[in-house]
């Protein structure tokens, strides 16, 4: 048994007695065994941005970027997350995970129930449930991440700093309950049904439609085996999704299809993504669509530095555009070196183009122009991020 200074203490006063300590090692409170296995992550990341050339109003509308991120040193977001994860050998398992986001990009988030942004947003908050049936089915209630993207909400994550046009056409959170099985090792899915396409927590699709109108849906993974060879461990995975999504005041079915491929070169692996959304029902603007296509690099130079590669086109005939332009090419090299522990230090050159022929970029366009709000065709954005990761 171990005591430190201020027990001694309490022992030569009187106040408590060696069997009452010894009493209290060998029966934890409840409260301690319950936060035994609960475990505290998240991270800080920060960045600094140079928006090559003048003229700053009008910039490539991937998700969350924007002017305010332009020329300066920026606070990203601060994560915090709080987990009981499920036991794997548990049959009736629980656990809960809640994820809080504190800086701008909790407000680009915008999951505040109360519509109203004030630099704080909770990612998740679910309860999480394991049913001994089959391989075990497991269950999330409450606020959850999207089942659908090639990228994910934590920039830290992401093998680019900056988002993806498919990524900023995704939904961002749903609030519902979603199932998920395991068949074999290389097949699983998942199915769901959540109040709206999202994000705002506990929001419904009425008004416009019928208060019980849901979003559903469904997604696959497939793994590949360790008899592939050097293929082993790539995946391809798709889902469906169809709902309300009150950002663009309509009902939206959206559509992913994606893979990661390790290749035989052991430090080269490659990724491609498609993602489609489909709007019907917009007030006064009728149906519209838009997509994405990227491919994805990762090269690993030594044993510290890797180099990300992402290649785009997107498309888009709704209004607003969500891309700014009708028709968008971008390409974004990252190069990534670990000389910290826990630090993920980055440098990103990002390039956007307005395939359709406008000037979506820039300053504002001069009086009378037709051609586009800006006066730029091209984007040219470098960027450095640091972010650490506890």
């Amino acid at each position: 048994m171990k005591c430190n200074a201020w027990t001694y203490a309490l022992l030569g006063a009187g106040v408590i007695s060696l069997p009452s300590i010894t009493s209290a090692e060998e029966k934890p409170s409840s409260l301690l065994t319950s936060l035994s296995s609960t475990t505290i992550s998240g991270y800080v990341d920060t960045s600094a941005q140079w928006n090559i050339g003048t003229g700053n109003a009008f910039v490539p509308t991937y998700s969350y970027g924007g002017s305010s991120k332009a020329d300066g040193f920026n606070l990203n977001a601060v994560k915090l997350s709080i987990e009981k994860p499920i036991e794997a050998s548990d049959h009736w398992a629980a656990g809960y995970k809640v994820d809080t986001m504190f800086g701008p990009d909790a407000n680009t988030l915008a999951t505040q129930s109360t519509g109203t942004a004030a630099d704080f947003a909770l990612r998740q908050a679910y309860v999480a449930l394991r049913a001994p049936i089959g391989n075990g089915l497991d269950f999330k209630m409450g606020v959850w991440d999207p089942i659908m993207g090639y990228e994910v909400t934590d920039a830290p994550s992401n093998p680019n700093f900056t988002r993806s046009y498919g990524y900023t056409i995704e939904p961002v959170s749903h609030t519902g309950l979603l199932a998920s099985y395991a068949f074999t090792p290389a097949i699983s899915a998942s199915a769901g049904v959540a109040n709206t396409y999202g994000p705002m927590i506990n929001q419904r699709a009425n008004p416009p439609l019928a208060e019980s109108y849901k979003t559903y849906m469904g997604a696959f993974t497939l793994t590949a085996p360790e008899s592939w060879g050097s293929l082993a461990g790539s995946t391809l995975s798709g889902s469906v999704m169809n709902g309300f999504n009150s950002g663009v005041a309509g009902n939206q079915t959206s559509y992913y299809i994606g893979a990661s491929v390790n290749t035989p070169i052991k430090e080269l692996k490659v990724g491609a993504a498609y993602d489609y959304q489909g709007i019907s029902q917009q007030p006064l603007r009728g149906s519209g669509y838009a997509n994405a296509t990227a491919l994805y690099a990762a090269l690993k130079l030594s044993e510290k530095a890797t180099f990300f590669a992402r290649g785009e086109y997107a498309s888009s005939d709704l209004t607003p555009n969500p891309f700014g332009a009708r028709k968008v090419v971008a390409v974004t090299g990252t190069l990534q070196y670990d000389l910290w522990a826990n630090v993920l230090t980055r440098l990103e050159f990002r390039w956007d183009h307005a395939a359709d022929g406008s000037n979506a970029y820039g300053s504002p366009a001069s009086e009378g122009s037709s051609n586009g709000p800006g006066d730029k065709k091209n984007s040219y954005i470098l960027m450095a991020n640091i972010a650490y990761k506890f």
